[in-house]
């Protein structure tokens, strides 16, 4: 049970940092953990622990930055549907 409330609680941070609703969450969750080729639950206690001042390693952050950019770019498209 620990780890689906760790996951819970990084996809709230997900939410309140980069803006994604909380459905995508999951999957931003997801293709970061397979990105960086770290298991979910580990993706999910480092990001957990960046916002109390734990490092938050570069590879999750690239992976996540991209995951974020390529999330709002499909939430922002000028097909109308968003």
């Amino acid at each position: 049970m620990l780890g689906r409330a760790r996951i819970d609680q990084a996809m709230g941070v997900l939410v309140a940092w980069g803006g994604a609703a909380p459905d995508e969450a999951w999957d931003l969750l997801r293709e970061v953990s397979m990105n960086t080729n770290r298991k979910l639950r580990m993706v999910a206690e480092i990001l957990v622990g960046w916002p109390a001042g734990g490092p938050l390693l570069d590879d999750v952050r690239e992976a996540l930055d991209a995951a974020v950019a390529a999330a709002a770019s499909t939430r922002h498209c000028s097909c109308g549907h968003f």
